[in-house]
């Protein structure tokens, strides 16, 4: 069988030091060569693994209320915005306050639904060497290809989709109000938060937070791979 070389550059998505490199480096030969599952095949699980990933997870938060329902993902306010928040609360204006965060929340739901072509383009150009990398590196190693892989496009993406959201949802007059109420106050410091970049960020990493959620369940739970080849490939890496 020929032998291939995975290079490093790749390998660092799924490990973080030199001892798990030259682990997954020394044990990859000799499973493919003990496996009926073929490269092509491998690319192919790994392509599946993280559609699923999209399809059950992300998919999910393009739903009403689909950020602010979930408790890994919920966007909560900046640092600089805490304090508003408690204030605002603490004089009675709590309810101000949820309308704000739900706001938020609102309008990194509609940006996600801009993220599937995005992610499809990642998934259609991952290399054989890719998947057979991540297949053997840690938990996360699909999400962190699909990060470093998307994370600026949809950034570019996003950012533009939430600024125009605030508008949609009424997230930018809801703030406005907030934020004239909080310096109105006698004895604060005045704050104007760039809250279309925060809400951007804090969107991106929700999710890929989902899509870990999703790789770890088809890595650590055989109930999960749906399908014939999930269950092939991933097999492979339970040997490790």
């Amino acid at each position: 069988m020929k032998k291939f070389i995975l290079p490093i550059s790749i390998l660092s998505l799924a490990l973080t030091n030199c001892t798990g490199l030259q682990s997954v480096a020394n044990s990859l030969p000799s499973i493919l060569e003990n496996s009926s599952i073929g490269q092509t095949q491998i690319a192919a699980g790994l392509k599946e693994a993280l559609q699923q990933g999209i399809n059950n997870q992300v998919q999910n938060l393009t739903k009403t209320d689909g950020f602010y329902n979930n408790s890994l993902v919920r966007i909560g306010l900046p640092s600089e915005l805490q304090k508003v928040e408690k204030t605002l609360r603490d004089v009675g204006l709590g309810s101000l306050a949820d309308e704000g965060i739900k706001a938020l929340n609102k309008a990194a739901g509609n940006a996600v639904k801009e993220a599937t072509p995005i992610f499809v383009d990642a998934i259609t150009n991952m290399t054989i060497t890719d998947a057979t990398s991540i297949l053997m590196g840690r938990q996360d190693a699909a999400t962190q290809y699909l990060l470093k892989s998307t994370r600026s496009s949809l950034y570019n993406k996003f950012n533009p989709v939430i600024k125009s959201s605030f508008t949609k949802v009424g997230a930018d007059k809801v703030w406005s109000n907030i934020i004239t109420k909080y310096n109105a106050l006698p004895l604060v410091k005045d704050v104007n938060p760039d809250l279309t970049d925060y809400v951007t960020q804090q969107a991106l990493n929700g999710v890929y937070t989902m899509i870990e959620k999703e790789e770890i369940n088809i890595r650590t739970n055989t109930a999960a791979r749906s399908t014939n080849l999930l269950k092939s490939v991933f097999a492979m890496q339970d040997k490790k």
